[in-house]
């Protein structure tokens, strides 16, 4: 469905962020992108929805494709009505307007009433806790509901990809678990997932493939269990050592001296 060949992308003409990277997400299938902060990751997002302008960044070389169809010169309003949606990171709920007002805003770009009306359904299923808060200001909720409503509020378009970047963050453990579910859940219901994480457990716990980014180049990827198994993942993204003991932030550390995977 989404296809990311040989991107390169600069900012301000001088830095040159994503270094030919490629990646793709099949039809109905969850992909994760791990990859710590200034990894690029965010740079990916920006490049796929078009945001890039807004932030003086460039494609330089390489496209992008969905569906089959280049859509690297597209501006981003034709990459949504393409069916493409985003979930920022951060949640980025509009704070004074209710809840049901953020999902109507989410149901823009879909002029067809009949399907904004099964969306809106399809949302409140997904989201019982929407469906009793309903009238309640988007800002006085929690952060799992925010998160919750910044998801609704991406699939009232209907997407064909929903595109999530870090759904944890900030979220406590039984949130995060929440979180998860419902995304198998979306995913199960026909929707393809492109899954932006930095919680490599939760990510490749539920995708059907993973990449890892590092300084704009992908440095790893591969089948989810088999990226859990490899030592360099195991110490970086969680910690551990090979003999499976925790270790401080300081130990760590060490592994970006290493640069084992951009060697």
């Amino acid at each position: 469905m989404l296809a990311v060949e040989n991107l390169e992308v600069v900012y301000n003409d001088v830095v040159l962020v994503l270094r030919g990277i490629s990646l793709e997400v099949p039809d109905g299938k969850i992909v994760a992108l791990l990859g710590t902060n200034g990894a690029g990751k965010t740079t990916t997002l920006r490049a796929i929805t078009g945001l890039l302008d807004m932030h003086e960044g460039d494609v330089t070389k390489g496209e992008i494709t969905f569906d089959g169809e280049d859509i690297t010169e597209e501006d981003p309003a034709a990459r949504v009505r393409r069916g493409i949606s985003q979930v920022m990171e951060g949640r980025r709920v509009f704070a004074e307007m209710t809840v049901d007002d953020n999902l109507k805003v989410g149901a823009y770009s879909n002029r067809d009433a009949n399907r904004v009306k099964e969306s809106r359904e399809r949302v409140l299923n997904l989201f019982p806790k929407l469906a009793d808060r309903r009238n309640a200001t988007a800002g006085y909720l929690s952060g799992g509901e925010q998160q919750m409503l910044a998801i609704g509020r991406a699939l009232m378009q209907d997407p064909k990809l929903l595109i999530l970047d870090e759904p944890s963050l900030g979220l406590a453990p039984l949130l995060v678990q929440e979180v998860r579910d419902i995304i198998v859940e979306i995913n199960s219901q026909g929707t393809s997932v492109l899954l932006i994480e930095q919680n490599a457990n939760m990510a490749l716990a539920i995708a059907n493939y993973g990449y890892i980014m590092e300084t704009g180049k992908m440095v790893m990827d591969g089948d989810p269990a088999k990226l859990l198994r490899d030592e360099d993942v195991k110490e970086f993204y969680l910690g551990l050592h090979t003999t499976g003991e925790q270790k401080s932030f300081r130990d760590v550390k060490h592994y970006k001296r290493r640069k084992r995977w951009l060697s």
